[in-house]
């Protein structure tokens, strides 16, 4: 085991208690994503690491797709967002005023697509419940994408009712967090907890 690991998970011990036991010898993603959750709940932490935001790190989740996410949410204030709750999925319109960022937006939407039909969940540390819902069943989404300018259009489209849902509360997530960035995040994850 690194020594990033073991000192990750000592670190997670020491903050979490004894929830987080468990990850010393099994770190696995549900047990620090509740350690994580823990943390935030147990000492009413809303203050967070800008700097490395270890929260964006997971399990099946690279280097570059954690980076990716943490500029997207370092510059939330660049991005705009526009959704349409369609009856069988959504259309979403997002833009940066920021060239770079829209750059990065366009990667992490494709590659998470891509990660949605593969059914290639991430499980990174802070994602919602939605997304477990969505990579479980990326063969029952059709999705369409397309850069115009500075606007992303995503088109996402189900028959299942379950999923529909799912797309559903996920664009509002995505929303919430181009509006208010990790505070949405943080606030979304005390609810789990509670």
């Amino acid at each position: 085991m690194s020594k990033t690991r073991i000192s990750l998970l000592a670190l997670i011990v020491l903050i979490a208690g004894g929830a987080a036991t468990l990850t010393l010898f099994n770190p696995s993603y549900e047990a620090m994503h509740l350690a994580h959750q823990k943390m935030h709940a147990d000492h009413n932490i809303h203050a967070h690491d800008v700097t490395d935001m270890p929260g964006l790190k997971g399990e099946n989740a690279s280097p570059e797709e954690s980076k990716e996410i943490a500029i997207l949410f370092k510059k939330f204030e660049t991005l705009t967002r526009e959704v349409e709750m369609l009856p069988n999925g959504i259309r979403t319109v997002t833009r940066s005023s920021d060239p770079e960022v829209m750059d990065v937006l366009v990667s992490h939407a494709i590659g998470m697509m891509g990660r949605v039909e593969a059914k290639d969940d991430p499980k990174i540390l802070i994602q919602s419940p939605t997304l477990d819902a969505l990579f479980s069943h990326g063969d029952r989404i059709i999705t369409t994408s397309e850069v115009e300018g500075n606007s992303l259009i995503i088109t996402q489209i189900s028959e299942d009712k379950d999923v529909i849902a799912a797309l559903h509360t996920h664009a509002a997530e995505v929303t919430d967090m181009v509006d208010r960035g990790m505070a949405a995040v943080h606030e979304r994850m005390m609810h789990l907890t509670n």
